[in-house]
């Protein structure tokens, strides 16, 4: 028996995270129903839009500017090695465009909305604010969780594309400013090199990243534990696993774009 203790640990384990991944597909398929139904809640969709997208944009413009500055940086250094130094234009707008631009913004969604829809929704479970919400006939659902994966759905896109400019603009900066390089031939390079696909799947990865967001968020809320120790822990593991799941769907779409 002893010895078959560590097996049995490992199956609860295994049959623990099957039963997680079951109550999570089952959460956002009744997300997806409930999206097509009415009654539709417009003012909680636009405070949303107003949380996710308008108040998410200073961080997400810092951070961009930033990594594309660092980016230019890293970049011209190795490529001295080779003497290659002329594709940094090249380079970091494919990388900014590809990776850096959708899964920098996924991840600052997952630091901040997430966290902060999984500790509100968390918080109402506590205070039984939800219960009072079926209680006047609203389901909770609908009212919680649907405007809030439509408002991300529909901002999150944006704010990878300004992420996207934002981070270009920060390597032209460092680039000519510091490098050295010709503003226009920079500016030149870096047009002629993106390709439509690129931006496609670019803002692709935004819809698909904000979904993720928000909807581990509203689980993560939804099936808190209960008092400050509960919402805190909800919080915490809202966001660690969108954080994992932003990183894995990155994998994943960008085998289905550019695995040819």
């Amino acid at each position: 028996m002893i010895l078959l203790s560590p097996v049995a640990a490992l199956g609860r384990a295994a049959l623990g995270f099957l039963a997680m991944v079951g109550r999570l597909a089952i959460f956002f398929g009744q997300t997806l129903s409930h999206m097509v139904r009415p009654p539709f809640y417009g003012r909680e969709f636009a405070m949303a839009l107003l949380n996710i997208g308008w108040l998410s944009l200073p961080v997400v413009g810092l951070t961009a500017i930033f990594t594309g500055g660092a980016l230019a940086l890293q970049i011209y250094a190795g490529g001295s090695r080779f003497d290659v130094q002329a594709v940094v234009p090249q380079i970091v707008a494919l990388g900014v465009v590809r990776e850096l631009g959708p899964v920098m913004v996924g991840l600052m969604i997952a630091a901040r909305v997430t966290s902060s829809i999984a500790a509100e929704i968390a918080t109402m479970k506590v205070t039984e604010q939800i219960d009072a919400l079926v209680t006047l006939s609203t389901h909770p659902m609908k009212y919680l969780t649907v405007p809030r994966v439509l408002a991300a759905l529909v901002t999150v896109p944006l704010l990878v594309g300004v992420g996207d400019i934002l981070g270009i603009m920060g390597g032209y900066v460092v680039s000519v400013h510091s490098l050295g390089f010709n503003p226009g031939v920079y500016l030149n390079n870096t047009v002629n090199f993106i390709e439509p696909t690129d931006i496609i799947s670019s803002l692709a990865k935004g819809a698909a990243f904000g979904v993720i967001a928000t909807v581990m968020g509203c689980y993560g809320g939804m099936n808190s534990g209960r008092g400050a120790q509960g919402v805190g822990q909800a919080t915490k593991s809202s966001v660690e696993a969108a954080a994992v799941l932003t990183l894995a769907a990155n994998f994943l779409l960008t085998g289905v774009f550019f695995s040819a």
